[in-house]
């Protein structure tokens, strides 16, 4: 096969069937967390997979017990504590997003145990989004002292309603792949045991259908996300101020310390 993926040591590449390319998070004994580097490459990964002709799906998935437990704590200080690192992680994030979003490939993620931050963007974002009932999906931002950001504030709403997005994103209240299909914010929830099969029956099915009719069906439907573009652009800044204040420093701790967070009472808005 290709080897276009070589410069991508961060995610292990394969390809369980004819025209099925899978991209796994691969940091299992960290829970799948994303590093800067594992952020830099799972941003331009989409170009080269729009672009490649043997490939006509994608399966997304996480190495071990999770999908992905979101950025790790030396990316999140990096956002703390410089500038440069804040600005050009923005930039990332919404290229990570709109790459996702303009990819013309059918991504279908298959969702394993804890999914949170950059991780959950692609596994929410993905065309057919398929958990395991033992999946546990939390947003995680407002946790951490920050906006939320990423894709949360377009995507949410749409899928699941603008009262359930609020609880959930506000509160970061974790949700079952079970609740999660019941409010709509993923397509099938299936048993833990059947989740990569299923991911593959159906990543299947995509790749041997009407490649210009399903590719046409995915651009327009996305449009519903790039017309809230304004949107998401401006949540996403916000989740980035979010890391120059205390109240980001004080959820990193208290992730760190494992404990629960004691955040400032003040507040400047």
């Amino acid at each position: 096969m290709s080897t276009r993926y070589a410069a991508y040591t961060k995610l292990k590449i394969d390809y369980p069937s004819k025209r099925v390319l899978r991209l796994t998070f691969d940091r299992p004994e960290s829970y799948n967390s994303v590093d800067a580097e594992t952020h830099t490459q799972l941003t331009h990964i989409w170009r080269d997979i729009n672009d490649d002709p043997e490939i006509s799906a994608v399966i997304v998935t996480g190495a071990g017990k999770a999908f992905s437990a979101g950025g790790d704590f030396e990316l999140i200080k990096s956002l703390l504590d410089n500038p440069v690192a804040r600005m050009a992680t923005w930039k990332e994030a919404k290229d990570l997003v709109y790459n996702v979003i303009n990819c013309n490939k059918p991504i279908i993620s298959a969702i394993n145990g804890v999914a949170v931050g950059a991780g959950l963007v692609v596994g929410i974002l993905a065309d057919v989004s398929i958990c395991g009932k033992s999946a546990r999906i939390v947003d995680g931002h407002t946790r951490l002292g920050v906006a939320a950001g990423d894709v949360a504030c377009i995507i949410w709403p749409l899928l699941c309603g603008l009262a359930k997005a609020k609880y959930y994103l506000m509160t970061c209240k974790p949700l079952s792949g079970e609740e999660a299909e019941r409010i709509g914010l993923v397509s099938l929830c299936v048993e833990d045991a059947d989740l990569q099969k299923v991911a593959l029956e159906t990543a299947e099915d995509l790749a041997n259908g009407a490649q210009s009719a399903i590719r046409w069906t995915k651009y327009s439907l996305n449009n519903w996300l790039r017309v809230n573009g304004p949107l998401f652009d401006t949540s996403t800044a916000l989740e980035i101020l979010g890391f120059s204040g205390l109240e980001a420093r004080e959820g990193l701790a208290s992730h760190i310390e494992k404990r629960k967070p004691v955040f400032p009472p003040e507040c400047p808005i």
